[in-house]
């Protein structure tokens, strides 16, 4: 079997209402479904996204420009696949734009691989698990005053998550009267994210997370630029609450880099920047030889597979933006989502929802 086409849809996701954190007001999802095809007619699909329309056709073009490296191989040959993409982007860097197309093929092999197994990709990985723990991140953003939060927050708890993440500003004076808000609404047994998206400086988080520590906040996310790995550190020396970074971290030597200065604690890898399966996998065992939890970003559809195959998997990052383009949704139990197990990534994306949003 070889792979013969590589084809791209680029499809929007308005929201019905903006999402608002720190640094950016999010009004909709701008997404390159990615299609591979085999000489036998097997196809393995991929989603890759931007938070900004202007970008998507940069997204698509990347793609495009490693679809050599791909087209006349074996569905299984995702390692020489990455080996050979990683070659070829050496001039243009091994960050940011470059990666997530190495990503979005990626991806679509190992659904490829996976279909043409009759396995699901934890299976063809190996499972560890048949659940993982989520928690509601599709909520609680700076956008909404505080009875919304609270109101929000109290139907978290109603659909049995244990647990979810909270926006902040960066301010001591707006963010503790909101997360003390929701602690009192939550209760003291429903854990309590909270998350900067790196609006902060070492000094400034350092009293913010001092500030909010007696409200028991189970991490602190990305409170200073993601780049700046040796402050990150300094932030988690000095609080007593875990530190989660990696969603805006590149490939395994970005994760290395991560670990040995201690940035964090809690590692999360986000699908599209990480470099697909392949890469994740290679974080994952990475996190569980130093014994670091992996918490994924985004993607809940098919994070679930990797979640599945890394031994120090700690949750899912359950957010809907993406449930319109599938066929099924992610089934969860008192806020424990089920791994899917059919063939490829466990759930597909509805060809006819991708036609009505396609741009």
């Amino acid at each position: 079997m070889k792979i013969t086409d590589l084809t791209t849809t680029a499809v929007s996701l308005p929201l019905a209402e903006p999402l608002g954190n720190a640094t950016a007001t999010i009004h909709q999802f701008s997404c390159i479904v990615v299609d591979l095809v085999t000489d036998e007619g097997l196809r393995g699909e991929n989603l890759i996204f931007t938070i900004r329309p202007e970008q998507v056709k940069l997204l698509d073009s990347m793609v495009h420009v490693l679809r050599d490296a791909v087209i006349g191989r074996d569905p299984d040959d995702t390692g020489a696949f990455w080996a050979d993409a990683w070659r070829r982007i050496n001039f243009i860097g091994f960050t940011g734009v470059s990666i997530m197309g190495i990503s979005a093929i990626d991806g679509a092999m190992w659904d490829l691989r996976a279909k043409r197994a009759g396995l699901s990709i934890s299976r063809m990985l190996g499972r560890c698990r048949e659940t993982i723990p989520a928690y509601a991140s599709g909520g609680l953003w700076l956008t909404q005053d505080i009875p919304s939060l609270v109101r929000q927050a109290e139907g978290f708890v109603a659909a049995g998550f244990k647990a979810m993440k909270l926006r902040l500003a960066g301010r001591i004076d707006v963010d503790l009267p909101r997360v003390k808000a929701v602690r009192a609404a939550i209760g003291s047994d429903i854990g309590l994210m909270i998350d900067a998206n790196q609006a902060l400086d070492v000094d400034a988080a350092i009293k913010l997370g001092d500030a909010l520590a007696p409200l028991d906040i189970a991490w602190f996310e990305e409170p200073v630029p993601a780049h700046a790995l040796e402050d990150s550190a300094k932030v988690a020396r000095a609080l007593r609450m875990p530190i989660a970074s990696g969603e805006n971290e590149y490939t395994r030597y970005g994760f290395r880099r991560m670990i040995e200065t201690g940035a964090a604690s809690v590692l999360m890898p986000d699908l599209q920047r990480v470099g697909g399966v392949t890469e994740f996998a290679r974080v994952g065992a990475l996190a569980a030889s130093f014994d670091l939890p992996i918490s994924s970003h985004l993607f809940p559809e098919m994070s679930l597979q990797l979640l599945a195959h890394v031994p120090t998997a700690h949750s899912l990052e359950y957010v809907e933006w993406f449930a319109p383009l599938y066929e099924e949704k992610i089934k969860l139990v008192d806020g424990t989502a089920q791994i899917p197990d059919a063939p490829g990534w466990g759930m597909s994306l509805d060809r006819d929802a991708i036609h009505r949003h396609a741009l």
